[in-house]
């Protein structure tokens, strides 16, 4: 009882009751519409038949009077069809016809009004009692004429469309309640597949899906964009968790390390220059954590950003450029070089100032940690078109990252033990991964043959709007001059 209640207060369920009986009705409405039309096509031929038959006999009494009449009722009564003649004289004998038995009440009537009666017919095994319509005269010298037409035909045929009618209605309901079997159960299938998967993540199994069947339904597409969602809250708390397990970890030591620079003023400092010392260093100390914490939260903005936050049509093209002219001095005095390798007037949809930021982080990582003993370092900055994404990437000729560890120092707090000697907190890549995840892409890291490459990619701005951010550019230079 329980289950055939669940399953009646389905939507699936009322939805398949309602579009039976919608279906019923308008079969049902279809079905009498045309008998209908059909019963009244086929009076009035029957009407048609009748009057021409009376318009003959008419002729033939007129010609040769009541011989003439009774010998073409006999000869017409012979033939296989659906007529009806009866001539009877003034006492309401029958003179000739091939009707057997009439009530003689419908005899009386000779307003040569056409009506349906039941009446007997000769056969060659008997009487068999019909309907037909029929029209009745009255002639000179009392004679009365009555021609018709036997509704056999009809009566048969609205039989086989009543038995039609019948049987559509029958199909119409056991298709539609088969219909209603197969999408209730599907429907259900899917709905305890997502109800299954809510209680999962409910319990903290952030791990679970909505199952997807491939076939681009509705319930497919409101799965993947909940899958979307499941998998952006997912990271958000990995990221929070990540973040909290990092400063349980990596900001315990600089805490350590103030404390004990505290104790150790407080217990062994005897002059003032050795307080001021002491304070100095904590100092040091406390903006090195406000560095961290600050560039924390700057992950966890952008991380949290909605994916069209401050999004526009940029030129990467000349955002590489003015980031290389920032940079090139620096590395010319020390040997090295910057150069720049973009395709000209390159535009995508992103957030400039996040881009600009997340490039000089990889210039300033290639900086700290890019750098060969005896070699000068040498970078190149590249922006290139392929397809409908904008592939820009900086490349360097130092040690680079081993396979295994490219993917792990994209985490929060994450050194290698080669730059353990530079300074740095381990933030750096990780905001340029926040950033590139932001714009749908992702940074990847490849052996460069020597040295490193990083890559992020963004989606191609239209032509269209390369024009107006064109237009625009023009515009503002113009002002400006």
């Amino acid at each position: 009882m329980n289950r055939l209640t669940r399953v009646t207060r389905t939507t699936a369920f009322k939805l398949s009751a309602l579009y039976i009986s919608v279906f019923t009705l308008i079969s049902a409405f279809l079905l009498a519409y045309i008998y209908q039309n059909t019963n009244q096509l086929m009076s009035a031929q029957v009407t048609q038949t009748v009057d021409a038959e009376i318009s003959g006999l008419a002729d033939e009494y007129v010609r040769g009077g009541v011989r003439a009449l009774v010998e073409s009722i006999d000869r017409r009564a012979r033939r296989p069809d659906a007529s009806l003649y009866l001539l009877t004289d003034f006492a309401g004998n029958a003179i000739a016809g091939n009707i057997a038995r009439l009530p003689s009440i419908i005899l009386d009537e000779t307003d040569g009004g056409i009506r349906r009666v039941q009446y007997a017919r000769l056969e060659a095994d008997g009487e068999v009692e019909r309907q037909a319509l029929v029209r009745i005269f009255e002639l000179r010298g009392g004679f009365k004429l009555l021609v018709g037409r036997d509704l056999g035909d009809e009566q048969h045929f609205a039989e086989l469309l009543g038995g039609a009618m019948r049987l559509w209605l029958v199909v119409i309901v056991i298709m539609s309640a088969v219909t209603w079997l197969f999408v209730s159960r599907r429907v259900m299938k899917r709905i305890d597949g997502i109800a299954e998967t809510s209680r999962r993540i409910m319990h903290g199994d952030l791990s679970g899906r909505l199952p997807v069947a491939g076939n681009q339904d509705e319930f497919d597409r409101l799965a993947t964009n909940l899958n979307d969602m499941l998998e952006r809250i997912e990271l958000l708390m990995r990221g929070m968790k990540d973040v909290t397990d990092n400063i349980a970890h990596d900001l315990k030591t600089p805490l350590t390390r103030m404390r004990s620079q505290v104790e150790t003023a407080l217990s062994e400092g005897k002059t003032e220059a050795d307080l001021r010392a002491a304070l100095d260093t904590t100092l040091h100390e406390t903006d090195s954590l406000i560095r961290i914490f600050d560039a924390l939260l700057r992950i966890a903005r952008i991380e949290a950003m909605a994916p069209e936050s401050g999004m526009e049509p940029v030129n990467i093209s000349r955002l590489i450029e003015s980031v290389a002219e920032l940079y090139s001095p620096l590395l010319e005095d020390e040997g090295g070089a910057l150069t720049v390798d973009a395709d000209p007037d390159v535009r995508a949809i992103c957030n400039g100032d996040l881009v600009t930021q997340t490039l000089v982080n990889l210039v300033e990582n290639a900086l700290k940690y890019g750098r060969l003993e005896n070699e000068p370092l040498r970078l190149v900055m590249a922006c290139h078109v392929d397809g409908d994404r904008v592939c820009v990437s900086v490349t360097d000729n130092g040690p680079g990252i081993p396979k295994s560890q490219q993917d792990r120092v994209k985490a929060r707090f994450v050194r290698l033990d080669e730059s353990r000697s530079e300074p740095g907190y381990g933030l750096g890549l990780s905001l340029v991964n926040a950033v590139a995840r932001l714009h749908g892409g992702q940074l990847l890291l490849q052996d460069a043959g020597p040295g490193l490459t990083a890559q992020m990619d963004f989606k191609l701005a239209p032509v269209e709007e390369n024009n107006e951010a064109e237009d625009s550019g023009n515009e503002g230079e113009a002002e400006r001059s």
